[in-house]
């Protein structure tokens, strides 16, 4: 069982929260966190990337000097690929890089990934966070309180909120994203994550919900069975 420090945005300690990592996600494996991540990254690849192939190198394609009688080896067009200048003899042409794991496995990694956070005590809760308007410069100093300036840094709210979102994002190194869309990615990259006490209760509600519907799918199966 973790007890974590719950903040407001002055730093100061005005409670604490209960949460056993368990509950979250049973066990850690980095090979799943490892195939997520590759998976996230690979998808975000433009894939545009090109080069000539020996056609398609400008200029002429005439042979450099006749076949017999010089004392040379054998040569044909300059634009061959073991020339300097030449085409390329595997010319890379544009794909897609992306590809889908099951839906089950990007949620465990998630799963996996806060609760690694939890563990290793990189998570930091903050009782409320809302802004009536953007303001980057108090955003800035809600995580220099709370120690997390000069630091990457993820700030997770309970719900999609525009003026948090607008107050963080020009702050070098940090990132603000709703609960609903994280995934392994983010929460493993930053070296912090600055969390609100509702999103953290959403992420627990969810992942009891989704306990709950997996029991009641594995029962079905079993009377069907």
């Amino acid at each position: 069982m973790a007890s974590l420090t719950i903040y407001n945005a002055t730093g100061g300690e005005v409670g604490k929260y209960d949460i056993d990592p368990a509950e979250i996600a049973p066990r850690i494996s980095k090979q799943l966190l490892h195939d997520a991540c590759v998976m996230y990254q690979a998808n975000a690849r433009m894939g545009t990337h090109r080069t000539k192939s020996r056609a398609e190198v400008a200029g002429h394609k005439k042979k450099m000097f006749r076949q017999k009688g010089t004392g040379n080896a054998r040569m044909g067009h300059k634009h061959t690929n073991v020339r300097t200048g030449g085409g390329h003899g595997h010319a890379i042409r544009p794909r897609d890089y992306s590809y889908k794991m099951p839906k089950k496995a990007m949620q465990t990694a998630t799963r996996m990934a806060i609760a690694s956070k939890i563990i290793d005590e990189e998570l930091v809760v903050i009782d409320k966070l809302s802004f009536d308007k953007p303001a980057t410069k108090e955003m800035a100093g809600i995580l220099k309180a709370l120690g997390l300036d000069g630091k990457t840094a993820l700030v997770a709210t309970a719900g999609r909120c525009v003026n948090t979102y607008k107050s963080g994002r020009n702050i070098a190194g940090v990132s603000v994203s709703p609960v609903a869309d994280l995934n392994a990615l983010t929460v493993i990259k930053p070296h912090r994550i600055l969390i609100t006490k509702d999103a953290l209760d959403r992420i627990r509600d969810g992942v009891f919900k989704q306990q709950a519907a997996a029991n009641s799918e594995s029962a079905s199966e079993a009377e069907a069975s």
